[in-house]
């Protein structure tokens, strides 16, 4: 029974997965996100819709989008700008909004990015109402990030390879987790169970806004929960508050920017979860929603012409996968090796720190730029699974190390 739902899951979702990849290598190619700090500078309502309409289809997850979002805000994007985009990217991307037609259908597809967007706009306008100061205090400029290579080759790459090992552990996560709540959960249970919606709806958000789920993870949890019976505006609660925020995110706005924004970042997720899905409760009809979800499919009555097509693609989703994690294992191995065999200079000598936050490639690769541009560094290795940073250079200053890291919204901890 696991087996069946689980293979149900996946192959319903790995077409759109692999496009929605390929989407994302595409905007990561002509779109980089240095350019995106030019639309974010000004303390007005373009700027914040500039960054909330750039930051709805991005492929970021809520712990790959806080160094990019930090870093815009120290470059000089408004405090607005950029709550608007700490919002708005992490709840959606090209790979989820195509994973959600395929498992919660063309309603909940327009709805997510929609939604996205507006809690964005609402969050930015907060911020800049509640920044009273009309010039935006300088900072110390971090290291900008190398414009990507403009080719197909790091379209793939970056598509295909680095987004798969950032979100497959988060993905795998959410499907088995869906899996295992089809087989637990009874027929119509929020029904029958929790008969009052909007009680089932509180329950989702206090179980959402302090656990990460990833935004494309939280899809079959969602449409599993919805056919047990779990209101619209319930799933929509779980789609936007988890994979919006966090305990790590949350900490890391309230250090960088302040607790006056990570109040207002949390407020706009939480209000904007709760009005809409009260709308969605009170304002759409309930089959015209339902009747989407892909009950079919699951139940074993799928259509056999196109089941050899699901198959192959959720065979190339899994190869992929698996591709994402031998090529860690021997990054880490080739490290070792090198580290063992590698002469040093008498003058340069070993650093290790303990840094905790970084959770994923995209913030191993921010402060492995950001400690580089140090003067006298040779290397640096950052190692999110250990919170470990490895640094080697011939003269290093702790004090200028825990400013760069700090700097870019990471946790200094002191030697190791």
């Amino acid at each position: 029974m696991f087996i069946r739902e689980l293979t149900g899951l996946v192959n319903e979702m790995s077409p759109y997965l692999l496009l929605g990849f390929f989407f994302a290598g595409l905007l990561h190619v002509v779109f980089p996100r240095r350019m995106i700090s030019r639309f974010m500078g000004g303390r007005n309502l373009r700027s914040i819709l500039n960054a909330s309409m750039l930051g709805v289809p991005m492929p970021l997850c809520s712990c790959g989008v806080l160094p990019a979002g930090i870093s815009f805000y120290r470059n000089g994007a408004s405090r607005g700008s950029t709550v608007s985009f700490l919002i708005s990217t992490p709840q959606t991307g090209m790979d989820s909004i195509l994973a959600t037609y395929s498992l919660l259908g063309l309603p909940f597809a327009v709805i997510r990015p929609v939604v996205a967007l507006v809690t964005g706009i609402m969050g930015g306008l907060a911020g800049n109402a509640a920044d009273r100061k009309m010039v935006h205090e300088k900072q110390d400029k971090i290291r900008e990030e190398e414009e990507p290579e403009r080719s197909f080759r790091e379209l793939v790459r970056y598509g295909f390879v680095e987004l798969i090992q950032d979100i497959s552990k988060w993905l795998l996560i959410g499907m088995l987790v869906a899996a295992f709540l089809s087989v637990l959960i009874p027929v119509d249970f929020f029904t029958d169970g929790i008969s009052n919606e909007y009680l089932a709806m509180i329950l989702v958000l206090l179980a959402s806004v302090p656990v990460y789920i990833c935004a494309t993870g939280s899809i079959p949890i969602a449409a599993v929960l919805m056919m047990k019976g779990l209101s619209p505006g319930a799933a929509l609660v779980l789609l936007m508050a988890g994979p919006a925020t966090n305990m790590a995110a949350m900490a890391v706005i309230a250090n960088s920017m302040g607790r006056k924004t990570m109040m207002i970042y949390l407020a706009s997720i939480i209000g904007g979860a709760l009005a809409f899905g009260i709308i969605i409760n009170e304002l759409i009809p309930r089959d015209w929603i339902n009747g989407f979800l892909p009950r079919v499919t699951w139940e074993g009555h799928a259509d056999h012409g196109t089941d050899w097509f699901k198959w192959v693609t959720s065979s190339i989703l899994l190869l992929l996968i698996i591709n994402g994690y031998l090529q860690k294992y021997l990054r880490g191995r080739r490290q070792i090796r090198d580290d063992r065999i590698r002469i040093k200079p008498m003058k340069i000598s070993k650093h290790v720190f303990r840094v905790e936050g970084m959770t994923c490639t995209h913030c191993k690769a921010s402060v492995e730029k950001g400690v580089e541009a140090l003067s006298s560094v040779h290397s640096v290795v950052a190692d999110p699974g250990q919170n470990r940073v490895t640094v080697e250079a011939e003269s290093l200053s702790e004090k200028n190390f825990k400013e760069v890291v700090e700097g870019l919204g990471y946790f200094y901890k002191g030697r190791i």
